[in-house]
């Protein structure tokens, strides 16, 4: 799905939320990233095979 250089990661990759916006509704809360992964305003997350990723914080570097 992803025609960036260098390519976004995957939505089974681990930093999957990294991928760029390709559609943004805030006033929906929610955004879908270029590797189809679905992301809401509370960080819960919507992934292709439509399994769901619960709410949660990034780790945030020391």
């Amino acid at each position: 799905m992803c025609s960036h250089h260098p390519a976004c990661p995957s939505a089974d990759s681990l930093d999957r939320e990294r991928s760029h916006v390709i559609s943004a509704h805030p006033d929906q809360g929610w955004s879908l990233l270029c590797n189809g992964v679905v992301l809401f305003e509370d960080t819960g997350l919507l992934l292709p095979d439509g399994s769901v990723v619960a709410p949660h914080r990034a780790p945030v570097a020391a």
